[in-house]
């Protein structure tokens, strides 16, 4: 299978972000989204939140009401072997875009909607490892598509990092 892009999502600020059927990925992210907590959210080392679409299916079977946006994730993967998601790894999107996957994220509160009980913490990397969601930096800025080809680019300094547990950027529970 083909790893692609399931939903591109982006907000004016805060979460459920909403798909777009493309945008430009600056430095910064994509263009149109921003984060209402810019202290533990967005910035050029936390310019792209993504999160594979087979987690989102995996915990809907679990009961937990999570769409494709709904964790605060701008692009949503499909086929794309998330054990290999790990800090220093390079993804491209489509043809132009390079993301270089920079940490782990820390689930916060902002997010509970997304769960049946309200615990963020199920796709933390802590409590559960391989579930969490990624922050990557830019390193080519491009213009994607919902549907684009994801390709997994092995950055020189990521294979000492598929043995980490953990890595992931401080932020505290109540960061939205």
């Amino acid at each position: 299978m083909t790893a692609r892009i399931h939903q591109l999502s982006r907000s004016p600020g805060g979460v459920p972000k909403r798909a777009v059927p493309e945008v430009h990925i600056g430095t910064t992210g994509l263009e149109g989204d921003w984060q209402k907590n810019r202290k533990h959210h967005g910035g050029p080392m936390r310019a792209v939140c993504l999160f594979p679409l087979e987690h989102i299916e995996a915990l809907r079977a679990e009961g937990h009401p999570i769409e494709p946006g709904s964790v605060g994730e701008n692009v949503t993967t499909a086929g794309l072997d998330w054990t290999l998601v790990v800090p220093g790894v390079r993804l491209r999107l489509g043809d132009d875009c390079e993301l270089e996957v920079v940490s782990y994220t820390e689930p916060c509160r902002t997010i509970r909607h997304a769960f049946a009980d309200g615990r963020s913490e199920r796709i933390g990397q802590d409590t559960h490892p391989g579930w969490s969601r990624v922050y990557a930096r830019v390193v080519r800025e491009g213009h994607v598509r919902a549907s684009d080809v994801i390709a997994l680019v092995e950055h020189a300094d990521a294979e000492h990092h598929h043995t980490r547990t953990h890595d992931t950027v401080d932020q505290p529970e109540d960061a939205a």
